[in-house]
């Protein structure tokens, strides 16, 4: 039974005791303990007056109207647990319910789809998980803060969709600080109507009231410390607000998770010594802490004066509470100390009186992937200590023993008197040697010793060609588009100067470089490591790149001003853990820019790709056996290739960019330029099964490209097409119609396996032709093209050519058959020349994405090179990949990039 008042401090000064007051000596409030030992509730006395509460162990209850009908609903048990648990937690309201996580689900169910949920990035697992599934499935937003720094929380309030708050101090298992108190001024001072809601599990309300310090809902798992034995589970939620209370009360009546008349009767009397358990508890904890410490292990404590943010535990704590953290810099070790202890109970959970030990990254987080574990700074050495209430000499002891059973630590020499214990420190030469100690990568992939930052990435991938349903795509007809063998190249190199450039070497050798620290990060909204980048563009981060971080010269040129923005909005919004890399991205391609080949595309390919190296993102798949260097394609059987979750997460990026660099793009271009091959692509909301079908078995063609270097604008060809389409529907609806039917047939042909390779190229140069002929009608060819497909047409060529693209300019593709002689092949491309176009002769349908194994080939230089840091040992003149990319010919690059070493392929 609630109070009737909603005023937590007049509440909790208020409380009913056990004998009246008399006048001449008017009672003080009782203190904490006594509140906890002394189970009173005035409006339900107990008829035969029993000491202890009994156990309404019944389902239902007889008679008409009475308080209590169906246990589901009420019983008087829990009666009794619930005004108890408000009393002792400053609430108005409180109610208790079938586990921690339970508690957590009836909040969440306030939530409505597109609802925005700020949370702390170091919450238990089962907080994150069942963030991620309301996520998924029920259209919930949620972003991870680093809610320690309460500025960082600030760029994610949306005063219109911030819904709730999800907050932990401290948080588990690191024991970071949260500001409860200012986080939620801040909230309610920028979004009014969002809940806060604290996750108190940590400190129990012994040490930590959070509804005194803003909260609206503070819950607990009360199979910890309010129970604390470990014999029952159950969660508590506590709040003020008398509407919240009536929402989260139906949910609970409708759910039937209420807490069972047993267990409330067992709650009930684990509570009642929660102060004496707590007291005896975080005073070992604290001796625990301060011999760690004092052997130098890295320990996570609130109660040691070296703790980040001690200050604020010690405004809004009572407390340290009785959980600790420490690491021991190697797994296998803190595996060997686990197992080493004989008093401390390796188990998850915490808050038993007797004392626990566990390895979070392997046991209550172990639901959290590795990778965002990484991101979040969650050591998979981490070891846990939950302290119990025995003998703290008998716990400091066993803990001991474990560490010098493990080879954690070690008996200094001397006499009796003088030997003390000393944490072992690993040597050259050991097991953890200076190289693994500077692994950053999964040691399983087979990696070496740098960490990704501290290598050069030599990236590339390919340009594309429409090869049919140019213009008409955009009306619902299929497109089918290929890879040409073409490139854009990119390569790190890193500076470790707290600086970031880019050198795009094709826009006229633009160079710029910034600061890392003066980029404008309290705009950015990360995209944690495992999620999926919102459909929409992050504007604001857009606008802050755009206004605070170019030049008036770099935004005068819109080439660079565009590749500038989409590198610097990838690079911040890809940022965690506090990792900012400082290096030089450096880019060219082989493949003309501006010609409607894909450039634009295959840059973002590059860019993302290089990006999500650096920040650890993906992985590549384990060193292979050694194998003769050259190109590795998907499909050569039984040769290592860049697997497809890896080549997903780089397309999703690519398009990221493209969205910066073209606003509206369809996604074919990044995707054959990351997946290689070719691919039909049909847009969505034209009555046709819309996405990309890759077309299987699809071989290779050689085609000539010849850039007319007629610019063209594709927004204005585009909408003229639009524009005569609506002037005259029937006339633009039979030719999208043709083309529909070239690409059907194209489609078909490509993929027979049973077609001649005559037979395929004479089909595929009718349908170039007949493709053509179309665009013409569309009046999106230009004078340029139409000289180029005479040209090709003449004798003694013959061959079939059609614009590609956006067409009005740009590039034109001419298919070059197999029995072309070179002479005569040569012969056309320089009368091409002559006309001062530029022909480029080509493979189409090949590779896509390519990274530069990092793994060393026998005989060959180490690529990427190790590029030791100045002063380190080894440091020294080494030969950058970048420097000879730079100044390689174009026509050169190639080659050279496939001298280098092993190329993995996508």
């Amino acid at each position: 039974m609630a109070p009737p008042t909603t005023n937590p401090k007049i509440f909790a000064q208020d409380l009913p005791t056990p004998e009246p007051e008399t006048p001449c000596r008017p009672r003080q409030p009782y203190r904490f303990s006594t509140l906890c030992a002394t189970v009173e509730n005035p409006s339900q006395k107990d008829q035969y007056g029993s000491s202890s509460v009994p156990i309404y162990q019944t389902a239902t209850f007889k008679g008409v109207d009475g308080q209590y009908d169906y246990t589901r609903s009420g019983n008087p048990t829990r009666s009794h647990l619930e005004h108890h648990l408000a009393k002792i937690s400053s609430a108005a309201h409180a109610f208790t319910v079938s586990s921690g996580m339970a508690a957590l689900d009836t909040i969440l169910r306030i939530l409505k789809p597109g609802d925005e949920v700020i949370a702390g990035d170091d919450l238990y697992g089962g907080t994150n998980r069942i963030l991620a599934y309301l996520k998924t499935h029920g259209g919930v937003i949620v972003h991870h803060v680093d809610t320690t720094k309460p500025d960082t929380v600030l760029p994610y309030i949306n005063s219109e969709k911030t819904a709730m708050v999800l907050l932990e101090s401290p948080t588990n298992p690191l024991l970071k600080i949260v500001d409860l108190a200012r986080i939620a001024a801040d909230i309610k001072e920028r979004a009014p109507n969002a809940v806060i809601v604290v996750d108190n599990t940590m400190m129990s309300p012994y040490l930590q009231r959070p509804l005194e310090h803003g909260a609206d809902i503070v819950y607990d798992s009360a199979t910890k410390y309010l129970s604390g034995h470990h014999d029952l589970m159950a969660g508590v939620i506590t709040c003020n607000r008398d509407d919240l209370a009536k929402q989260m009360a139906f949910v609970i009546n409708a759910a039937g998770n209420a807490l069972t008349p047993f267990d409330c009767f067992l709650l009930l009397r684990g509570s009642k010594t929660l102060a004496i358990r707590m007291d005896r508890q975080q005073t070992t904890a604290m001796l625990v802490a301060q011999m760690l410490d004092r052997l130098g292990f890295k320990v996570h404590y609130p109660g040691l004066t070296n703790h980040p943010n001690r200050d604020v535990h010690e405004r809004i704590a009572d407390g340290y509470g009785a959980v600790l953290s420490f690491t021991t810099g190697d797994k296998a070790l803190s595996e060997r100390i686990v197992g080493a202890t004989r008093l401390w109970g390796i188990s998850v959970s915490f808050g038993c009186v007797n004392s626990l030990i566990s390895m979070p990254c392997i046991m209550s987080h172990a639901s959290i992937d590795p990778a965002t574990r990484a991101a979040r700074g969650l050591p998979e050495d981490l070891i846990r200590l939950c302290v119990g209430i025995e003998d703290p000499a008998d716990l400091l002891d066993d803990l001991e023993r474990a560490l010098l059973e493990a080879g954690a630590i070690t008996l200094t020499a001397g006499g009796d008197s003088h030997q003390q214990f000393v944490r072992t420190i690993p040597s050259e030469g050991t097991a953890i040697s200076r190289a693994v100690q500077k692994l950053a990568f999964n040691d399983s992939t087979g990696y070496t010793t740098e960490r990704n930052e501290d290598r050069e990435w030599f990236v590339s991938a390919p340009g594309k060609v429409i090869l049919f349903g140019e213009h008409a795509v955009v009306h619902g007809v299929t497109a089918v588009a290929a890879s040409v063998d073409l490139r854009c190249y990119g390569v790190t190199t890193p500076r470790h100067d707290g600086k970031v450039s880019v050198h795009f070497i094709d826009i006229d050798n633009f160079t710029q470089e910034w600061e890392v620290d003066d980029l404008p990060w309290d705009a950015v909204t990360p995209v944690r490591v495992g999620d999926v980048h919102p459909d929409s563009l992050d504007h604001k981060l857009v606008d802050a790149i755009t206004t605070r971080a170019l030049s008036p010269e770099v935004l005068a040129i819109p080439s660079a001003r565009q590749a500038c923005i989409a590198f610097l909005y990838m690079y911040m919004i890809m940022a965690h853990g506090g990792n900012r890399p400082s290096f030089n991205f450096s880019a060219r391609a082989t493949l003309p820019v501006g010609a409607g080949l894909g450039s634009s595309a295959s840059f973002s390919a590059c860019a993302a790709t290089a990006l999500l190296l650096l920040y650890s993102r993906i992985q590549l798949p384990a060193q292979p056996a050694p194998t003769t260097v050259g190109h590795v394609h998907v499909s050569h059987e039984g040769r290592r290739a860049l697997p497809p979750p890896l080549a997903e997460e780089v397309n999703r990026w690519a398009f990221v960019s493209e969205k910066i660099l073209h606003g509206n793009p369809s996604g074919v271009d990044n995707s054959v330029a990351v997946f290689g091959g070719a691919l039909s692509y049909t847009r969505a909301g034209f009555g046709r099964k819309s996405g990309m079908i890759p077309i299987q078995g699809f071989k290779s063609l050689k085609f000539l490209l010849t850039d007319s270097r007629v610019p063209r604008n594709t927004k204005q060809l585009v909408a003229g097409v639009s524009a005569l389409k609506e002037q005259e529907p029937e006339f633009v609806d039979g030719l999208l119609n043709a083309i529909q039917s070239i690409s059907d047939e194209a489609q078909r042909a490509l993929a027979d396996p049973n077609l001649s390779r005559q037979t395929l190229l004479s089909a595929l140069s009718a349908l170039i032709d007949e493709n053509h002929g179309h665009l013409v009608k569309l009046g999106v060819s230009h004078p340029s093209l139409e000289v180029i497909r005479s040209k090709t047409a003449s004798p003694p060529y013959a061959l079939s050519t059609k614009l590609t693209g956006a067409g009005g300019g740009g590039c034109a593709v001419t298919l070059v058959p197999d029995n072309l002689s070179e002479s005569n092949l040569r012969e056309l491309m320089a009368a091409l020349s002559t006309e001062s176009f530029v022909p480029y002769l080509t493979s189409v349908g090949g590779s896509g994405l390519g990274i530069l194994s990092p793994y060393n080939q026998p005989q060959r230089l180490v690529t990427p090179p190790e590029t030791p840091r100045e002063g380190e040992a080894g440091a020294g003149p080494v030969e950058l990949l970048r420097d000879t990319f730079a100044g390689k010919a174009t026509s050169d690059l190639s080659a050279w990039a496939d001298s280098l070493g092993r190329w993995l392929f996508v």
